[in-house]
């Protein structure tokens, strides 16, 4: 290549390192075909490199199906620009290509292909990469070996995972956490927690990972004791620990725990950084039901998301306070912010348990209409509620019936409740058979209809109902007593 045109191609590559968004790679595009380097492999492959970082990897496809000749430098960058973004299984295409040309894979092959097994969950697939790997030797390189265990561990097949482990000269922090997290996400709890004691030096995330398995298997109180041994031990918690504790110490009602952790995200100043930090302390405080604080958590986060609102809207309706709640929501609407899903879930739970009717009609209607958004069963279910509890049994009726997806059994539960509560039995009786359908073992739902019955008077309706239960070999649930 001449002088002029690895100057040209010098430049272009030091444009591509100093690339600030996706609007430059058009531009820096342009540049390079002026000079006829759009066959410059160098170039190509650090242009792929930038695309993939950008999630531009169409961009960078059409140019890649352009070139006349790539060599390995180039199918690697493709190869691990589609391990970042997707589809998957493209990567595995660009593998076959290669190998179809004759080209040998390196390490920088196999690393996002392994990457890329793992992001379509095929196990099976990543066995294949994985005798590659073997077959071309390269099976004592480091970060092979951790892509390897790390394959094997997001499948739970963690004997596979373990013998990789074992033959390896030597373990980063790294390797230790994708083992403890595989042990745990596959239930062995017991097995993350001897091979977290066995590690010379746990990192932060390691003592996360593993106090939020301890949380998610119900062992609460152990996860807790984990914290105070990591915090006595002189590390600290980050934002992740925060967010993975507090919920424990509401479980816990561990308030002391939850005020300590409180104050240390004050003084570190981790609410200022972390959205997510304030999300978990309002949630926290809402869930000990201690909504002052919690409302001053939210008032004093410089940064708000739509997280942010939903926590403080859910705790006012778990705490009896819907209409504040809905102020909450209404605000949240003036400022211009666009609510979610969670959102509309929170705002039906606050008219639901103020008995806000018309407001519940609104919502849901303005859910529909206004912001385009698609209830789900769980909107459906507090609508529902919230007619029933108004005693409008007709119209959350004709609500169901009109839903287009099929009703749950959790929907005309909630109906027959509300019939029952407001002697609707017409409406109740439509509601138990379609229950009979979707649960016919349910006792409860024939019980209900049989009580409603009998506070009309209906006593050979009564006899049937329990004809009915006879016939079916439903079992009534005996009643008892909590007092001991």
């Amino acid at each position: 290549m001449a002088g002029g045109c690895l100057e040209v191609e010098r430049r272009v590559l030091r444009l591509l390192h100093g690339h600030k968004n996706r609007n430059s790679l058009s531009a820096i595009h342009a540049h390079f075909l002026r000079h006829h380097l759009h066959q410059s492999n160098l170039v190509l492959a650090q242009f792929v490199l930038v695309c993939g970082s950008l999630n531009r990897m169409r961009y960078a496809t059409l140019i890649f199906c352009q070139t006349q000749n790539p060599n390995i430098l180039l199918y690697n960058a493709m190869i691990k620009g589609v391990s970042l973004c997707g589809p998957f299984e493209e990567a595995l295409g660009l593998y076959s290509g290669m190998r179809s040309r004759g080209m040998c894979p390196d390490r920088y092959t196999f690393a996002p292909l392994i990457k890329s097994c793992v992001g379509l969950s095929g196990c099976g697939i990543g066995e294949g990469i994985h005798g590659g790997i073997v077959v071309s030797g390269l099976d004592s390189v480091c970060a092979l070996q951790v892509g390897i265990v790390e394959l094997y561990a997001s499948f739970g097949r963690m004997k596979e995972a373990r013998k990789m482990f074992d033959e390896m000269p030597r373990r980063s922090v790294i390797v230790w956490n994708l083992l403890i997290r595989g042990f745990c996400k596959r239930g062995d709890i017991e097995m993350g927690l001897e091979m977290f004691g066995k590690m010379s030096e746990q990192s932060i995330v390691t003592w996360n990972s593993m106090i939020g398995s301890l949380g998610q298997s119900g062992r609460d109180e152990e996860a807790l004791g984990l914290l105070r041994e990591m915090w006595d031990g002189g590390l600290e918690p980050d934002e992740a620990t925060v967010a993975t504790v507090l919920p424990i110490c509401a479980r816990m009602g561990a308030a002391d725990v939850g005020d300590r952790i409180h104050s240390f995200v004050r003084s570190s100043g981790l609410w200022k950084k972390y959205i997510s930090v304030g999300n978990a302390l309002v949630d926290f405080y809402c869930k000990c039901g201690n909504l002052d604080i919690a409302a001053q958590v939210f008032d004093e986060m410089p940064r708000k998301n739509v997280v942010s609102w939903n926590s403080l809207i859910f705790g006012l309706s778990l705490n009896g306070q819907g209409e504040l709640g809905i102020r909450l929501f209404e605000d949240m609407m003036q400022k211009g912010l666009k609510p979610n899903e969670v959102t509309f879930l929170g705002a039906l739970a606050c008219c639901a348990h103020a008995g806000l009717i018309e407001k519940g009609r609104e919502i849901f209607n303005s859910m529909i209409n206004k912001h385009h958004t698609e209830p789900k069963h769980e909107h459906y279910g507090s609508i529902v509620d919230i007619l029933g509890r108004g005693g409008c049994t007709k119209e959350a009726y004709v609500l169901i019936r009109s839903m287009p997806m099929e009703p749950n059994a959790a929907l005309w539960g909630a109906l027959l409740g509300a019939c029952r509560t407001h002697g609707d039995l017409e409406h109740g009786e439509y509601a138990v058979k379609e229950l009979i359908n979707l649960e016919p073992n349910n006792s409860g739902n024939y019980i209900l209809l049989s009580n409603m019955y009998a506070e009309e008077g209906r006593w050979d309706e009564v006899e049937n109902i329990r004809v009915l239960l006879k016939d079916k070999s439903v079992r009534k649930e005996p009643g008892h007593s909590a007092v001991v």
